[in-house]
Formats: C-alpha cells, structure tokens, sequence
C-alpha cells in the first residue's frame, strides 16, 4: 500500500514538474515576443489564443481526463482489450472535433476576430493557430491513454518536448512576421500592422510544438504495443465491448468533463467580450488592448505556474480514484484526497505569498513595458492561486468519484455570479482589478460548492490544520522575510539577483517553519518527489 501511495504522489510530481517546467518555458518565450510586438502586440495574441481556448475546450480539452478515466476502469476490471478500444473510439472522436475546430477556425476567423475577440487584427492570428486543434486533439488522447495505465512521463515528456518547439516557433515567427508586418504597414499607413503580424508570428509556434510532442508520444505508443498484446492476452473476460458500446462510454464521459471545463474556462473569453464592451463604452477603447495585453500577458502567464500543479494532481487522481471507486475501497480513496490536497496547498500558499511580494522584481526581470500595472495586479490576485488550486483538484475528486455532472452545476452557478459580479464592478469603474476580483471570486464559489459535493457523496471532510492552517502560517512568516530582504536588495542588486536569492532564502524559511510547525512529517516527505533529500538534510540540522 505504501508503494502504491508514493508511486501516486510521485506520478502527480513528475506531470506537475513538467507542467511547472512548461509554463516557465512559456514565459521564457513571452519575453521576446514580448519585447519585439509590446503589449499591443500581446493584446492581439491573448484575443487570438482566448477563441483557440474555446475551440480547444470543445475539441480536446477534456480528452485526457476522460480517456484516463475510461482506460483505468477498464484497466481496473482487467479488460484490456476493452482498453485498447478506448483509445482507437477516442482517436475516431478527436480527429473528428479537431477537424470541425480547425476548420472553424480557418473559415469563421474573420468574424471570431471581429464579433467575439473584439480584436479584426487578431485573425491572423486565429488562422495561424487553427492546425494546432487538430494536432493537440490527437495528443489528447494518446495523454490519456498513458494516464490511464498510470504513467505520467509520456505527458510529462510530451509536455516538456512541445514547450521548447513552441519557444523556438514563437520567437523565430514573431521576428520575421513583424518585421514583414512593418513593411506593410509602412505601405499602408498602419502601425497596427507590425504588432498584428508579430501576434500570427507567435502562434506558429503552438503549431510547431504540438507536431513535436504528438511525434513523440506516437513514439511511445509504438515502444508499447509489444505490452499491449501481452496485456490483452491476459485479458479476463471473455466478451469484449463493442464499439458502439464504447462509444457510448466515451461520451457519456467526455460530455460532462467537456460541459465542465468549458463553463470553467470560458470567463476568460467572457471577460473578454465584457471588458472590451465597457472599456469602449466608457470612452477608453484605445487603451483597452494594451490593458488587456498586460493582464493576459504578464498576470495571467504569472500566476498559471503553480496552478499546474494542481492540473498535474487532478490528472493523477481520477484515474486512481476509478480504480477505488471500482472496487469499493472508499477509505484508501479518502486517503488518497487528503494526501493529494496537502500536497497541493503545500506549493499553493507560498507560490502565492512569492508572487504578491516578488511582484516588482519578477516583473521587471520578466517583461519590458509596463510594470505598475502588471505588480498591482499581482498584489491583488496573487491568492486566486490558492482557490483555483483547490477548485481544479476538486474538479478532478468529483470526476473521479463519478458524480460528473456536479462540477458543471457548480461551474455554471459560480459562473453566473461571476458575470454579474464582473459587470457591476467594471460599471463602478474598478477597471482591471474587477476581472481580477471576479476571477477570485469565481474560484472561491466553485471551492465552497465543490467540498460540499465531496461531503455529501463521499463522507469526507478535509483535515484544517496540516492541509492550511499551517502551510499559511508559514508562507506568511516566509513572505516577511522575503519582503524585508527584497528591500535591502532591490537598493544594491539587480532584478535577478532579488529573484532568485528570494526564492531560495523563501523556500528555505518555508520548509523550516512548516516542519517545525508539523505541517510536514517524514512520512509525507518520503512520499514526495525531492521529499527525501528534504528530508535527509532536516535530519542532519536536527529539524526532525
């Protein structure tokens, strides 16, 4: 049983570090194009990469998740062959709703950019971005299908491998189109041009990097099919599911995970839609896009980092949670909550005090233009990293446990108070910080609905005080230290050094505190990824 918990935790590390790995090779490349089309530019690419969002929500996004859970039941009931029907319907789906969403892109683009991103000048942009839902679409489900078996350094690797091509495409395309985009602006007199061309630039890359990373896993999957057959030979039961049959069970699965995440995902383009309407209503539409660009492409990119972690935990979770559910081990299921939920917040809370206090130097070191704007909302919406944490992976614990359609209700409620919540807020003239606030808000709600869905069907309350009570004590005490030595830095070194000694000394101070405080025993540490170096040093200064 020990095996079998460290081994789930340690496949949840190894898919969260290469999610975390990911978004920071995402905002590597954020910082040239950043630097070559500015925050018009930024404005462009976020309006662009908003529809894609959707598109990609209705095409794919929820195809992992749900392939995973699919393959892990059967897995589980010692189906194989079953499994192996799994992936060959989803691919039959994927390649199916990655076409539709392609094509939409390529054909309705025009008028995506015109009448939903409020941006004409983003359609390039959109255009460009439109074979990549094809291509991702795939990758889904060959994600999923490794997921399912219960290994996460496919997607890991995929992950990592699809990040540094999209780095490569982005930067090489933002630099020659924007280049070319000036010269046609020059020819037309439209200085619009040169950041609208240096947006479609960027989205070769996403292009680019999931051909790579879909290459690979293909790779995989052909150093696999050797096991498969073995696998399939021992199969145990008798009649195999019909394809008609699993179909069936891809949909009934696919639909509520897709319903869930496209109401969860979707306030950023209906922030979008809102923002833009009341900013030109209001007389600012010149500097909406610029605004809109800082928040998209500095706040946003920022504070998704260590929010992966809980995207990581949530995929390594529900197939395992099938495999309980299945065979009615409900106690081991609420162990493996506990532990995913300590595990999570252990990262969430100081990622979050980081942010808020190493807000000015991260983003001086990161991006050009402006600062103010970017370190203000940091400061404000730095903890929507501990909500949205907590909301994903409950997400996940809902799914998990089968009771698919109560993460869409509660999405949908949270989403509608947040609509009305944004707009109130923005008519008051909050500006930014409104969006920023109903996206706190939104998170709260879906924590708040969430645990008392896991409460009612499954009998379970999260432990307070380990889980964060403790990590938020010690991120406060780590922040105070990190604050003070910010100040004394930022007077007689750089923007780097500020960063990376804070964030060292900080997660230094953390852990101290955190097991001093015994929100951490050697028992967690052993089941961590990392935890027992952690945990071989805090023996050697006597800490435990």
């Amino acid at each position: 049983m020990k095996k079998k918990k460290s081994n789930f935790i340690v496949q949840g590390g190894i898919l969260a570090m290469a999610g975390i790995l990911s978004r920071i090779i995402g905002i590597a490349r954020r910082f040239p194009m950043q630097h070559i089309f500015g925050d018009k530019g930024n404005g462009y690419y976020a309006a662009a990469y908003s529809v894609y969002s959707i598109m990609l929500i209705i095409s794919c996004y929820s195809l992992p998740l749900a392939v995973s859970k699919a393959v892990s039941s059967k897995i589980s009931k010692r189906q194989y062959k079953s499994a192996q029907r799994v992936f060959q319907c989803a691919m039959v789906f994927a390649l199916t709703m990655g076409g539709i969403t392609f094509l939409a892109c390529e054909f309705l683009g025009d008028f995506l950019a015109e009448h939903v991103m409020e941006e004409p000048m983003g359609a390039m942009a959109l255009k460009v971005l439109g074979p990549a839902l094809l291509t991702v679409s795939v990758m889904g489900v060959f994600r999923g299908y490794f997921q399912g078996l219960g290994t996460m350094m496919p997607t890991a690797v995929s992950q990592i491998l699809e990040q540094i091509f999209v780095l490569i495409g982005s930067i090489a395309g933002t630099y020659v189109l924007y280049n070319y985009g000036s010269k046609v602006g020059a020819l037309f007199h439209n200085e619009d041009y040169a950041p609208a061309y240096g947006a479609a630039g960027a989205s070769i890359g996403p292009v680019l990097g999931s051909v790579v990373g879909l290459a690979f896993l293909v790779f995989v999957y052909l150093l696999y099919r050797k096991g498969n057959r073995k696998r399939s030979s021992r199969d145990m039961n008798g009649r195999v599911d019909g394809y008609p049959q699993i179909f069936k069970l891809i949909i009934l699965t696919i639909i509520p995970v897709l319903l869930s995440s496209t109401v969860y995902n979707i306030s950023d383009v209906i922030d979008t839609s809102i923002f833009g309407k009341v900013m030109v209503a209001k007389g600012l539409g010149d500097v909406k896009t610029d605004i809109w660009g800082v928040y998209t492409g500095k706040y946003k990119v920022l504070v998704n980092v260590p929010i992966a972690l809980a995207n990581a935990m949530c995929a390594s979770i529900v197939p395992v949670l099938t495999k309980l559910m299945v065979r009615e081990e409900y106690g081991r299921a609420k162990e493996r909550i506990g532990q995913a939920m300590r595990f999570t917040m252990i990262v969430a809370f100081p990622s979050a005090v980081g942010l808020a206090v190493l807000a000015r130097p991260i983003i001086s070191m990161l991006f050009k233009g402006e600062v103010d704007m970017a370190v203000n909302m940091l400061h404000v919406g730095s903890v929507s990293v501990v909500f949205f944490a907590i909301s994903t992976l409950t997400n996940g614990v809902l799914q998990g446990i089968n009771r698919m359609k109560v993460p869409v209700r509660n999405a949908a409620i949270s989403l509608v108070i947040h609509i009305v919540f944004l707009y109130v807020t923005l008519q008051l003239g909050m500006g930014i910080n409104a969006v920023i606030y109903a996206n706190i808000l939104f998170a709260a709600i879906v924590c708040v609905l969430n645990a008392m869905a896991i409460r009612k069907y499954l009998r379970y309350d999260q432990e307070l005080i380990r889980t964060f009570v403790i990590p938020a004590i010690a991120s406060v005490v780590m922040g105070i230290v990190i604050g003070l030595l910010n100040m004394l830095l930022s007077k007689t070194a750089g923007n780097v050094v500020t960063v990376f000694v804070g964030i060292g000394v900080g997660a230094i101070v953390y852990f101290v505190v955190l097991i001093l405080l015994r929100g951490i025993n050697e028992h967690d540490l052993r089941s961590m990824p990392g935890g027992r170096t952690i945990l071989t040093i805090a023996k050697k200064i006597h800490l435990m």
